[in-house]
């Protein structure tokens, strides 16, 4: 089934010192190539620019008739949606939007009011407070009562400022990934630097797969799951096991390499990703793929794992065996940025060629010929009201109702 584009409304919201709002009909667009930190910027190699600055407040007036809206970020990626409440956070790649649906006005933060980074790659939440995953600003805290931002950084226990994710698990334990390993702050305490732990791969003796954690979630059993750039990891009982693409993660190069391809290949563009492209035996492939780099990563109901991976397609982990999903089998491109369990418990699965809810084994496809933004999708959030929001680059939908 596919939706009337006429009855799409776009409201624009461009991040910069002035606001922009306007009404126009969507438009498609491709993601642009990722770069790496500048030289003499005093980031790691391989890093993330930071965004850009500005802010902005305002009222959005949505067509309240349509069943798409689509907010426009300008030239940003929506890494991360968060909905608490009527409250929608929208995390971008030049600052986080905090809309409130029941009154449609919205307020932006970034470096102007309160952030130390532009950059906004998740946002959850963490006991009281609103929790940002930042690009070098590490993880910056909003207090809602008294509209003010704390951020905290190495100094106070971080393994890197660059933050991919957060968890509190049932035990308590908060669990922070970043770009040099993944942090435990035992009891959930924040402000106890003895009570953070740091896990790499050099303490962990090669439990942790790679140093670069870019996602966690809690199993079904309290087990946590850890996605890497080097494969994926379990630790339970204080014990660690891992699996990689020579163990499973990713669909066999074959089956993929006459699939259309990505466009951006991060060994390409960054010493770090071709190290590690090499050290996995990818390096001859020619081509955009790197199974065992997990960009994103779901625990359903069942605690059936689910591993986005770059290139290899949607890998599907029962604890013992593991299977593939890829193009050949309905998926609408093999690099997955984005996994979504909702409420029902369907999966939906975001790609960089469009969207994807999975139903007994097969894939619904949804793209920007049936009202997305953009097809190269990032971010998904499941509202109470059971509308779905849909982070791509350079805007974010709403559905007013889940598509059939």
């Amino acid at each position: 089934m596919k939706f009337n584009s006429k009855l799409l409304a776009a409201i624009a919201i461009t991040i910069v010192s002035t606001a922009v709002v306007s009404c126009s009909k969507s438009e498609k667009t491709d993601q642009p190539a990722a770069t790496s930190a500048e030289k003499g910027s005093g980031l790691p190699a391989g890093h993330p620019p930071l965004g850009q600055e500005g802010a902005l407040a305002g009222k959005l007036q949505p067509d309240p008739n349509a069943k798409f809206t689509v907010f426009r970020v300008g030239n940003s990626n929506v890494k991360s949606i968060f909905i608490d409440g009527k409250i929608v956070w929208i995390g971008t790649s030049g600052g986080v939007i905090r809309h409130d649906t029941s009154t449609d006005q919205y307020r932006i933060f970034n470096v102007t009011n309160g952030l130390l980074s532009n950059g906004v790659f998740h946002v959850g939440k963490l006991g009281d407070y609103i929790a940002l995953g930042t690009y070098g600003g590490g993880l910056s805290l909003y207090d809602q009562k008294k509209d003010s931002w704390e951020n905290l950084n190495v100094p106070n226990g971080l393994a890197d400022a660059f933050i991919y994710k957060t968890l509190k698990s049932s035990n308590g334990d908060i669990w922070i990934a970043t770009w040099s390993g993944a942090n435990r702050v035992r009891g959930g305490d924040l402000h106890d630097r003895s009570k953070w732990d740091v896990y790499t791969v050099e303490n962990t003796k090669g439990g942790l797969p790679n140093d670069w954690v870019y996602s966690l979630e809690e199993g079904k059993n309290g087990e946590i799951w850890l996605a890497t750039e080097g494969g994926l990891a379990r630790f339970k009982d204080d014990k660690w096991e891992n699996w990689n693409h020579a163990k499973g993660v990713g669909a066999p190069f074959e089956k993929v390499k006459n699939d259309p391809q990505f466009g951006t290949d991060p060994s390409t563009l960054s010493e770090h990703h071709a190290k590690q492209k090499k050290e996995m035996g990818l390096q001859d492939t020619g081509a955009a793929f790197n199974p065992n780099y997990i960009v994103s990563m779901a625990v359903d109901r069942d605690g059936v794992v689910w591993a986005g991976t770059w290139g290899g397609g949607l890998s599907r982990f029962d604890g013992k065996k593991w299977k593939h999903y890829t193009m050949s089998d309905g998926l609408p491109g093999n690099h997955v940025f984005m996994l979504h369990v909702d409420p029902s418990g369907k999966l939906w699965v975001g790609t960089n060629n469009g969207l994807a809810r999975f139903d007994d084994g097969k894939f619904k496809v949804f793209t920007t010929d049936d009202g997305l933004f953009s097809n190269t999708i990032f971010s998904m959030a499941t509202a109470p009201d059971n509308s779905q929001w849909v982070g791509s680059f350079g805007g974010v939908t709403h559905l007013a109702s889940a598509p059939k």
